[in-house]
């Protein structure tokens, strides 16, 4: 165990350091969304105004409906007929298909503020972040161990 003690402390003291992280790419997703809707609407249509006249030697004609008006008259002995169209407006039931059309754009990305510091790291401050603290402590005790070794010509380990 004696021999493995140095070989220990060089291990752990080069596992420690300051932690750094790896930066993340942006990342874009885009979601799209349709909606179909079906409305009834009511469109109006016009019907075309029409003139007719017949002349016959019949009797008496009268017709009317909801979109013509007929009159006959007789005259010289003949039948005289008009028929006209009235001007109307119909509705006429329309369905019409409404595309709603929606995109989203997820974006994740990494945002980098400057922090401005009151006062700068002093040099034990930043000797301590590049190395961190538990490869400080290592480094101290192999120097204490060599400065013990060589000062007081001692065999601690034996290797």
């Amino acid at each position: 165990m004696k021999r493995f003690l140095p070989l220990l402390l060089l291990l752990g003291a080069s596992a420690c350091g300051t932690v750094r992280t790896l930066p993340v790419q942006d990342s874009t997703r885009v979601e799209v969304r349709v909606e179909r809707e079906i409305v009834v609407d009511t469109a109006w249509v016009e019907l075309p105004v029409i003139v007719e006249k017949v002349v016959t030697l019949d009797t008496v004609s009268v017709l009317e409906n909801r979109y013509a008006v007929s009159e006959a008259s007789v005259s010289g002995g003949r039948l005289s007929h008009l028929l006209a169209t009235k001007a109307v407006r119909e509705p006429v039931r329309v369905e019409k298909e409404i595309v709603y059309r929606d995109s989203l754009v997820y974006r994740d990305r990494v945002v980098r503020e400057e922090v401005k510091v009151e006062r700068p790291l002093n040099w034990w401050q930043k000797l301590k972040m590049k190395t961190g603290g538990v490869c400080l402590l290592a480094i101290l005790l192999i120097i204490i161990y060599f400065v013990i070794k060589h000062l007081f010509n001692l065999n601690l380990f034996k290797l």
